[in-house]
């Protein structure tokens, strides 16, 4: 499948296009190594959201233990800031996850999110080599309104919050699918090879979360996927005083 088939259900899913004021300044040279830092970010935020749908929707409690570690040495290195960022020994998940009994979904929610984290944890490794490649520190970025705003949206009663939750996520890798694309022909060679090859996995996590919250909801979701594309539309349109990889329009 070409790109240009591969982003044709992510460019009608979404409800505005990147603005260009956005792409100008997101291939500001001064502004790459940022970029780097909140892709890598979102990367881990993704790995992040899946493991906490899995530990409270899906895995009994050992299962969601098993979870916790594999994700402990990344978490460790981003936010407590040990180690120096080597994952060539890091141990994959062994643990077969036990699914709950009570939820239907329990299943296909592992299969999907397991998947997920395992192509979003290699991807934060990815950008984390191309930035100790180019002499980018991992320093800490405050995070951007914008996965924020989406969950503001959704209900507090199930199984509408899972299902509000899943088009939140449709949304979002929709959304970096988007700008990857976007930002791939500006970029030099290596950052237009790597962001090229991120498109068809970030792809796949938009419809598998979209299939997963039709399914969770029971019903008709339409309604809703409307309602958080017009949430997110506006958030990508609005200013934003700080330059990040989801932010909206860069202030004057």
């Amino acid at each position: 499948m070409s790109i240009k088939q591969l982003l044709l259900p992510i460019n009608s899913f979404l409800l505005c296009s990147t603005p260009q004021a956005w792409i100008d300044e997101a291939v500001k040279p001064e502004n790459l190594p940022n970029l780097l830092r909140d892709h890598a970010n979102c990367e881990l935020k993704a790995a992040q959201t899946a493991m906490l749908l899995l530990r409270r929707y899906a895995v009994d409690q050992q299962s969601g233990d098993a979870l916790l570690e594999w994700l402990k040495p990344y978490e460790d290195f981003v936010y407590r800031k040990i180690g120096i960022g080597d994952f060539s020994d890091h141990i994959n998940l062994s643990k077969r996850l036990i699914s709950k009994s009570e939820f239907e979904h329990g299943d296909e929610l592992i299969s999907k999110m397991v998947l997920l984290i395992k192509e979003e944890l290699h991807h934060f490794e990815q950008v984390w080599e191309i930035m100790q490649s180019r002499g980018v520190a991992y320093d800490n970025l405050t995070a951007s309104r914008y996965a924020r705003g989406m969950m503001k949206g959704v209900r507090t009663h199930e199984p509408a919050k899972l299902s509000d939750t899943l088009i939140c996520g449709a949304y979002i890798e929709a959304r970096s699918c988007e700008r990857f694309a976007k930002l791939a022909p500006h970029l030099d060679a290596e950052l237009e090879t790597f962001y090229t090859s991120l498109l068809r996995s970030e792809a796949r996590h938009f419809q598998d979360y979209l299939t997963l919250a039709t399914k969770v909801s029971g019903t008709n979701i339409n309604e809703r996927v409307i309602f958080f594309g017009e949430k997110e539309a506006k958030l990508i349109q609005m200013p934003d005083q700080e330059f990040r990889f989801h932010s909206g329009l860069p202030q004057p």
